[in-house]
């Protein structure tokens, strides 16, 4: 039981576009829903969406969704370390580990359209070197993700496309 007084303070909830529920620490439900999908405990193409002027959190668990792997950032660091991918190119059977074991292990999270849009990407390491180095020369200081590498911001077809990222 809610009393009316609280709805315009709290968040609203909405689950594949259904409204379901309010919460009233978004930011705390935020963390914990992204913590459990960079552990697995949640499907991993769960999309969360938060959007902070119109008081809302989209959770969107459908199948479908144009989604793509990036790197996770925290603190302007990469979690994925230089061991963890020697460790992956000497692995000699599948079984060894590989592209589950990345994304288990919380260094790779897919993420779909509508997310995408609140968080901030970094095209390469380097802006992420930039950012720590020079924090008031650098385009962000809070990046969030970094891209595997910069073609995969297209997809296949469109990454085959000679020069497309020139227009006439």
């Amino acid at each position: 039981e809610i009393s009316p007084a609280v709805i315009p303070q709290a968040t609203k909830i909405f689950v594949n576009g259904c409204w379901v529920g309010i919460h009233r620490d978004p930011d705390m439900l935020v963390k914990t829903l992204r913590r459990l999908r960079r552990r697995v405990d949640v499907n991993t193409e769960v999309g969360v969406v938060r959007d902070i002027r119109l008081k809302e959190l989209r959770i969107y668990t459908d199948y479908g969704r144009c989604s793509r792997p990036l790197f996770i950032v925290e603190k302007q660091r990469l979690l994925i370390k230089k061991k963890d991918i020697q460790a992956l190119q000497q692995r000699e059977t599948p079984e060894d580990g590989g592209w589950h074991d990345l994304v288990s292990k919380g260094f790779i999270e897919y993420i779909d359209t509508e997310e995408e849009e609140t968080t901030m990407i970094s095209m390469t390491i380097n802006d992420l070197v930039s950012a720590r180095l020079n924090p008031e020369e650098a385009y962000s200081d809070t990046y969030t993700h970094c891209e595997i590498h910069p073609s995969l911001i297209l997809g296949v077809c469109a990454s085959i496309i000679p020069f497309p990222d020139h227009n006439q």
